[in-house]
């Protein structure tokens, strides 16, 4: 008799453990399913943060630039709004250049790095004064969606492009 019970018993313990297998892989998946939204939103991240190192090193470059060429930046030469493109600008690596030559050489290498940002501008702005107050801002689409345009600077709601504002003088 003690058999048959232990047969029974065993019998139960199949479709149990089946059940048990079903639900560990219920709890495995929704485990994997969070781990790719985490995965997901890191990348997000981390693409975020490049486009921003990009742009902080775009404005740093030109101020470089501009620091480099000091009559260049007096005669304004370096005052471009975010639609502009210097057109055919000299090669000043190799020969030398005037310094508004130096200055569109600049600027024009400038708009390059920022056209690798995602929707990047960016304008040089300068307010008289001895020496001259320059404004330089890079804007850039960070979240890729085209309804995203606006151009307030810092962004003021999420129809802003992001932007980076730096503010200087010699």
């Amino acid at each position: 008799m003690g058999n048959t019970a232990n047969l029974a018993t065993a019998q139960r313990q199949r479709g149990f453990s089946l059940l048990e297998v079903l639900i560990a892989l219920l709890v495995l998946s929704i485990g994997l399913l969070g781990l790719a939204a985490l995965q997901t939103t890191g990348l997000r991240s981390s693409q975020m943060a490049s486009m921003r190192t990009s742009a902080t090193t775009t404005v740093y470059d030109i101020i470089d630039r501009m620091r480099a060429n000091p009559q260049g930046v007096i005669d304004g030469d370096y005052v471009i709004d975010s639609a502009t493109t210097p057109s055919s600008p000299p090669d000043c690596r190799t020969g030398s250049c005037t310094t508004a030559q130096l200055a569109e050489f600049d600027l024009g290498e400038w708009k390059d790095a920022i056209a690798q940002l995602p929707g990047g501008t960016g304008a040089i702005t300068q307010a008289a004064g001895t020496p001259p107050i320059n404004t330089i801002i890079v804007r850039w689409n960070e979240l890729r969606d085209p309804a995203v345009t606006g151009t307030t600077c810092p962004p003021a709601s999420n129809t802003d492009l992001k932007c980076f504002r730096l503010v200087f003088s010699e």
